[in-house]
């Protein structure tokens, strides 16, 4: 059954979610991972493999919202709560554009007090000083908590974030997209309905962004599925989502840390599945951050054709004890070693200019051996 389900889908015919549930049973990695790889390699017929240079820059900590499985976020009583000062984040910028980067990742908890013109100002800081930088900006769940502090409709919301110097919507906090699971593992945070309708307004208005999975905790496997159909409707509508991102769920260090980690065979079937099922998102991303060099290598020949990002600086799933760190030259190396050119681009998938890139090289292996490998708060 699951060999047809397979073979459909490697045809260029689109399963359905019945299918998709009938292959989340399918034990046959090897099976499951040449049907992706054969998938990814029609998609992505080019003889290179990309990788970006960015930093998660995480503004603040302070989160009204109570999320079992996140190890980092502290309550806006906390003594160890923080909000970066404008000099620390600017200072954090210009480090990443001197290392070749053309992105941030900006995302913060769920902050009570602030009002968007404090985010409006952040963003043209950041936009003033460092023009060419990406700001891949914020979450459906810091968007929606925005809506609701400022009493505004998301629309306005939106346009104001994108005239102020978002460039993109990143995928996060959206876990999986089933109220049951939101509802188990976190208080006080955006419902499925509302995650997608940020993005689906995100992207009426010209916006692009990346959609991501966090599995291996309280979900069936039949609600990764449902996960997985509601990104592909929605993509069906709106075309928005350039990328897809799935890692498992780290438990250390937090309120979940009972259940058992999903190890590498889970998070490489779940990705090759996704390839099959995501037929129309073109770009999926190895998480090396959550499974390490080797495994994140695998992931390009299980349905990834991207390698994620060099990743200066992370803090979320460090804060639950995963730290894994590597080198532009390793990430590069992990790409060759499979027989593919590796290649730096942007957020919107477009190659950086040759000059440029072997410039962030240099840099990269330039940088003073002293420094973090990886920032933690």
């Amino acid at each position: 059954m699951s060999q047809r389900i397979i073979d459909k889908a490697v045809a260029g015919e689109r399963i359905s979610y019945e299918e998709g549930c009938e292959l989340m049973k399918c034990r046959d990695l090897t099976a499951l991972g040449k049907a992706a790889d054969e998938i990814s390699r029609r998609m992505h017929p080019e003889s290179y493999r990309t990788y970006n240079i960015d930093r998660n820059i995480n503004y603040t900590n302070v989160c009204t919202a109570v999320c079992d499985f996140c190890a980092f976020y502290r309550t806006p009583k906390s003594e160890e709560g923080y909000v970066l000062s404008r000099e620390e984040l600017l200072s954090k910028v210009a480090e990443t554009v001197e290392l070749g980067g053309n992105q941030i990742l900006l995302q913060g908890g769920l902050h009570p007090q602030f009002k968007l013109d404090w985010y409006e100002e952040m963003l043209s800081d950041i936009k003033s000083k460092f023009p060419m930088i990406n700001i891949h900006g914020f979450s459906p769940p810091e968007i929606y908590h925005f809506t609701k502090v400022n009493k505004l409709p998301l629309e306005t919301v939106l346009q104001r974030l994108k005239a102020a110097g978002m460039g993109s919507l990143p995928g996060g906090g959206a876990e999986i997209l089933v109220d049951r699971v939101r509802k188990e593992i976190t208080r006080g945070k955006v419902l499925t309905d509302d995650w997608l309708n940020v993005m689906r307004v995100w992207h009426q208005l010209g916006g692009t962004s990346s959609a991501t999975m966090m599995f291996g905790h309280v979900e069936t496997l039949e609600e990764r599925v449902e996960h997985l159909e509601r990104l592909r409707t929605l993509q069906d509508e709106t075309h928005g989502f350039k990328a897809y991102i799935c890692w498992t769920f780290q438990p250390d260090h937090t309120d979940m840390s009972h259940v058992p980690p999903a190890g590498s065979f889970e998070y490489l079937r779940t990705q090759a599945i996704s390839r099959l099922y995501l037929d129309n998102i073109p770009n999926i991303q190895s998480s090396w951050v959550t499974q390490g060099l080797k495994i994140g290598q695998l992931a390009l020949l299980y349905g990834a054709n991207d390698m994620g990002s060099l990743m200066i600086e992370e803090n979320v799933v460090a804060e639950a004890g995963t730290v894994h760190y590597l080198t532009l030259d390793q990430i590069r190396a992990a790409i060759s070693e499979l027989g593919f050119e590796p290649r730096q681009r942007d957020v919107f998938y477009q190659l950086v200019d040759p000059a440029l890139e072997q410039r962030a090289i240099e840099a990269n292996r330039n940088r003073d051996p002293r420094a973090p490998k990886l920032v933690t708060l």
